[in-house]
Formats: C-alpha cells, sequence, structure tokens
C-alpha cells in the first residue's frame, strides 16, 4: 500500500445519516454548518451530502465550540486564519528549501 495512511479520512464516502449517528447532531444542525461554510460535503450524482472523517472529526470540533458559547462565524473566521497560516508555513518551507538548493547547487530532476 503505497498510499498515504491518512488518505482514506479524507474520502467522501459518509452518508448524513451516518455523520448524525457517529456525532450525534441532528442533520439541520450538521446542514446549518454547511450553509455557514463551516462544512464542505461533495454531492453524489443524486444530490446527497457525502462526507469524509476528517468531516466528522470537524463537526465535532464545531459543535463542541457551539457549545461553548463561540459563534458560528468566530469559528469561520479561525479556519480561515489556520488556512492561512499553512499557506504562509509551507511558503516558508519552500523558500528555505530553495536557499538550500541553490546554497549546495541542487537541481529538480
Amino acid at each position: 500500500m503505497g498510499n498515504d495512511p491518512s488518505s482514506y479520512k479524507d474520502k467522501k464516502v459518509i452518508t448524513i445519516g451516518i455523520v448524525r449517528e457517529l456525532t450525534g447532531l441532528s442533520e439541520r444542525q450538521i446542514r446549518y454548518y454547511e450553509e455557514r461554510k463551516l462544512i464542505f460535503p461533495e454531492r453524489s450524482s443524486g444530490g446527497s451530502r457525502k462526507y469524509s472523517f476528517s468531516d466528522v472529526e470537524l463537526l465535532m470540533e464545531i459543535a463542541n465550540k457551539i457549545e461553548e458559547g463561540v459563534q458560528t462565524h468566530e469559528i469561520r473566521q479561525e479556519m480561515v486564519r489556520k488556512q492561512k497560516g499553512q499557506t504562509k508555513e509551507e511558503l516558508r518551507k519552500k523558500m528555505i528549501q530553495g536557499q538550500i538548493n541553490a546554497q549546495f547547487g541542487f537541481r529538480k530532476p
């Protein structure tokens, strides 16, 4: 198995009914979090929502934050900040790797 073992977590194969059972959230709550752009399920050819294990974990985090009194727009802002932070970190790593490659004369094949 040459695949990344965590990749199964990102496959969108779980129906909303199963997500409901796993998370304890109602279908209405799950759809609301989608409307608020906190979760992004894929759609099957028949239009059914499909979620991943990563989505289930994210929904649990969202539910815990809501229970603590955090508003959905605050959760969304935090998600955007995290994405930007990861992007900056990835860019920084690429720049450093480029500097190392240039210093030691490494070239990409």
